[in-house]
């Protein structure tokens, strides 16, 4: 199973993949595109493109998101996927640069990635749906130009539209909650280590409070936060007491 490798080493992101069904290098297929992650201060970013659709998981619980992730897993036959995951440190690393690399720039480069990535394991590829990451016709004409073959459809709340999208954002969802739950911190916090972070996103207390629990004064915080978002360099900058 390819998500074991994740699990293993959540820090170390990377590409990770099912076979190709042999249905989907005879066939025309789509492919949809979503991510997880974008938002949080203790976050993993990912994206996921594969060929099946439910509903949309924004509205699942976690359990229910692992259900249908192994109805997706069950139809190897005729379901393929793949994903990108963006620990933290890189996103960070990337935004952080002197030459300017936006969080938008970096999730267009990386769904064009998948993209790309799919094509050139045989999928026969007719259609990609995406959801939108900033005005949805500039992301569209961007990948038209990129994909001259492909019909390219971006919309916003892509995963609520098209099935297709929706089956990618289940993916990604169980993908950031397995890497997120495995996480194994290097850093010395303690034989009980701290988990309680929220949701991860910049405006839940509980999240703001557990940065402030686990900031450490010289060398900043745990290598799971993102340490560009403005959450984490509010509270460096004023060493605990950003609000």
């Amino acid at each position: 199973m390819a998500l074991a490798a994740l699990e293993r080493d959540p820090a170390g992101g990377g590409l990770f993949a099912s076979p190709v069904p042999p249905s989907c290098r005879s066939c025309p297929c789509v492919l949809g595109v979503d991510e997880a992650g974008r938002g949080p201060v203790v976050p993993f970013f990912v994206v996921w493109g594969l060929c099946m659709g439910v509903g949309d998981s924004k509205t699942l619980s976690e359990s229910e998101r692992e259900r249908r992730f192994g109805l997706l897993e069950a139809a190897g036959g005729l379901l393929g996927w793949a994903l990108q995951v963006l620990p933290p440190q890189h996103i960070s690393a990337c935004m952080q640069q002197r030459s300017k690399y936006n969080l938008n720039e970096l999730s267009h480069d990386t769904a064009t990635e998948l993209i790309q990535h799919v094509l050139d394991n045989g999928v026969q590829v007719a259609e990609v749906f995406l959801d939108t990451v900033g005005p949805a016709e500039k992301y569209e004409a961007k990948l038209r130009g990129r994909f001259p073959g492909l019909e390219i459809t971006v919309r916003p709340k892509a995963d609520a539209l098209f099935p297709i999208v929706s089956a990618a954002s289940i993916c990604a969802k169980v993908a950031r909650d397995r890497a997120v739950k495995c996480w194994n911190f290097t850093e010395d916090l303690g034989d009980d280590i701290d988990r309680d972070y929220g949701s991860g996103y910049p405006n839940d207390p509980k999240t703001k409070e557990w940065l402030r629990r686990n900031l450490q004064p010289v060398f900043g915080f745990p290598g799971l936060v993102r340490f560009s978002w403005g959450t984490a360099q509010e509270l460096l900058r004023h060493g605990g007491d950003g609000k």
